[in-house]
């Protein structure tokens, strides 16, 4: 998972939606955020928390408090407002896009009530268009980072050592037990569990249909239907239009920018963008055809074989020789002479050897029919062989593309910065318009996706009704077939169950290996992290030879607790390259931490500091002023791609404003309100501003 960016609306601190915050990735893979006490900090480290898994970290106060104060107060009693989070995140090649929201409106009373959360899954296809996934999100996410887990990998630097109390211990082998597969192994034996009783229970009669009810859902579901195919038609005429707009204002943009040779770069960009999206379309659509017309060759290997041993068993036994026919031996014996010239007669020895060749010699037609079937097999195998030879083509070509699109789009996004920090006011606001007509352009794809798949299940309720209105379902006996399901479960569960003992006791010493390895890396003492059974976290002292448990400070807590993360991480990344079948791996995984470097010392700020961009492909560190001091910023400053600062509005009148330099340019991070609300403003550090 490689996080792209966040944006919130009407959300805690955040109000109105605030511009789009771009993650730094590659090898300058930090994300910095600045920002004083209550600024926003923590609801950022919770932004992802919420729409990822609708949970909030413990150090999240009035979680149900989730509004911003100013939008509900602006608007009249019982006038709803939307509350949301949206991410954008990539993951094997793939781009989602999150979003999860919920309205809250004041009652009579003045008291807040919110609505249920809504969430909203959308996926990029090659061609630029988005999709609804077909599986459930939830189940997309925990397959890509499990919940359980999720706390290793969004977590609040000053609390981390809360994860692994005693009373959490329990929580923590279980936990960890979703790497190298343990927990899938663990709820596949739950569910052969469940299935096993289900199958010992007699078949239900499914009762009759009310005829009247169907024909009313149908009813309603077709006028659900029309209207969504009528938003469709609308969102196609708007796609055309702002497209035919945006290409008028491109064209305008790059005539007042007087530069030919960045018109001409930009148009053979967005050429290049066109026909790489419609490659990466047509190669999918190949594998696709590939795989339905020829992939049943690669299955055959193993009757191949079977083939290859039957014919050569029946040549060895001469039951299908070749060279000698029937008709060859019975012409000898009709003319009664021998090849060698010899004659033979009836009665002689002679006559005998020859008669019996007739029941060696092959039928013709047999063996003419295991010719053609012996080269219709090599002709399978050649098959099975093109087979992967042009699936590891389209794979490459595949792989190429999606390159080439990244450059094409970041040299397009470098053109577009130029014209967006242009001294001409007149190009800056022709690029401000292109970038609006973008981002209108993004959210009617995406409403066209989700529209189309909402018609799609709209279609499938329509089929299912009609089918149950034509007919009534019956109960059918089955105890043979359950019983022999039955007999499977059992002996699934016995394997599962052996294999799962077998990978907790690898992957137990695994980890504990690399937590040692990290905490060495960072604390200058001489104790040795180790885990027990229990999935127990301690420190212990082997310098007389024998393991004697240590009492650990705080700072050398939180260093523990951070080591165990890193353990973690390297656990999953292992796991993920091993289990990846085909193309990129996906062992891409992030960090977000918020304070990491609260309770610690000067000299475990700077290995923290220098250790913790290596922990994770990604990293988003949220601090504050104190926090960051100079051995921090010394260490981390190569790693840094992308810094914001969070400018908190009070609207206390004798508020003391407050500033961070960077880069040597001062950015604001406490200012007075212009209204009587407070809230927070997000301010990107730009390069170059020094």
């Amino acid at each position: 998972m490689k996080l792209l960016s966040i944006k919130f609306y009407n959300f805690r601190q955040f109000y109105g939606k605030t511009p789009e915050i771009i993650l730094a990735s590659g090898s300058q893979n930090t994300t910095i955020i600045h920002g004083n006490n209550g600024a926003g900090k923590t609801t950022i480290l919770n932004g992802f928390t919420w729409v990822l898994y609708e949970k909030f970290t413990a150090a999240f106060s009035s979680p149900d408090l989730l509004i911003n104060k100013r939008a509900i107060n602006e608007v009249n009693i019982g006038t709803s407002v939307e509350c949301c989070v949206e991410i954008y995140f990539e993951h094997e090649s793939k781009r989602y896009h999150l979003k999860r929201r919920c309205y809250a409106c004041r009652d009579k009373d003045g008291k807040v009530q919110y609505s249920q959360n809504q969430f909203f899954m959308l996926i990029a296809g090659d061609n630029g268009s988005w999709y609804h996934p077909l599986e459930q999100p939830d189940d997309i996410i925990n397959n890509i980072l499990p919940e359980s887990l999720h706390q290793y990998f969004f977590f609040d630097g000053e609390h981390i050592d809360h994860i692994f109390r005693s009373s959490d211990k329990k929580k923590i082998a279980e936990d960890t037990k979703e790497l190298l597969g343990v927990k899938v192994l663990d709820r596949s034996i739950d569910h052969l569990k469940k299935a096993k009783k289900t199958l010992q229970d007699e078949l239900k009669s499914i009762g009759e249909s009310d005829i009247k009810k169907l024909l009313k859902q149908q009813n309603q579901q077709e006028k659900e239907r029309d209207k969504i195919q009528e938003r469709q038609q609308y969102i196609i005429q708007q796609l055309a239009q702002q497209e035919e707009l945006k290409k008028l204002v491109s064209q305008r943009l790059l005539e007042l920018s007087g530069a030919e040779e960045l018109k001409q770069l930009k148009t053979q960009l967005e050429k290049q963008e066109t026909t790489l999206r419609q490659n990466l379309v047509e190669a999918r659509n190949k594998i696709k055809q590939l795989i339905s017309s020829r992939g049943y060759t690669v299955l055959l290997t193993g009757a191949i074989s079977q083939f290859d041993e039957l014919i050569g068993d029946l040549r060895q036994k001469g039951e299908l020789p070749s060279g000698i026919k029937q008709q060859f031996v019975q012409q000898l014996l009709e003319r009664q002479r021998c090849i060698c010239g010899n004659e033979l007669h009836q009665e002689s020895d002679a006559y005998q050897e020859v008669q019996n060749w007739m029941n060696k010699a092959g039928i013709a037609e047999v063996e003419e029919a295991a010719i053609r079937a012996c080269s219709q097999v090599r002709e399978l195998e050649k098959q099975s062989q093109n087979f992967w030879q042009e699936i590891d083509d389209n794979q490459a070509k595949i792989h190429q593309w999606r390159l080439e699109l990244s450059q094409v789009e970041n040299q397009l996004d470098e053109i577009s910065n130029k014209f967006r920090h242009d001294p001409d006011e007149d190009i800056k606001n022709l690029q401000t318009r292109l970038d609006e007509l973008e981002y209108s352009l993004k959210e009617l794809t995406l409403e066209q996706g989700a529209n189309k798949h909402q018609l799609e299940l709209i279609e499938k309720d329509i089929e299912s009704l009609n089918k149950q209105i034509e007919k009534h379902k019956v109960r059918e006996e089955k105890q043979a077939l359950v019983q022999r399901r039955i007999t499977a479960t059992q002996e699934a569960i016995d394997r599962i169950t052996e294999v799962r003992k077998r990978l907790e006791v690898q992957f137990r010493y695994s980890l504990e290996k690399r937590v040692q390895e990290i905490f060495s890396s960072i604390s200058f003492t001489p104790y040795l992290p180790r885990i027990s059974n229990d999935y127990d976290l301690r420190l212990v002292e082997n310098t007389s030879g024998v393991a004697v448990p240590v009492a650990a400070s705080t700072g050398e807590n939180q260093i523990l607790s951070l080591s165990f993360i890193g353990g973690i991480i390297d656990r999953v990344r292992e796991w993920s390259q091993k289990n990846t079948l085909m193309g990129l791996d996906s062992s891409t995984f992030p960090i977000v931490m918020d304070s990491p470097f609260g309770s610690l010392d000067e000299i475990y700020r700077r290995q923290v500091a220098k250790s913790i961009p290596q922990l994770a492909n990604q990293l988003i560190v949220l601090v504050t002023k104190t926090q960051w001091r100079v051995e921090v910023e010394q260490e981390m400053a190569n790693y840094i791609g992308k810094q914001y600062v969070l400018v908190y509005h009070s609207p206390k009148p004798d508020c003391e404003e407050d500033s961070i330099e960077l880069d040597g340019v001062k950015y604001p991070l406490v200012k007075r309100s212009q209204n009587e609300f407070e809230y927070t403003e997000i301010i990107e550090v730009k390069d170059g501003d020094s």
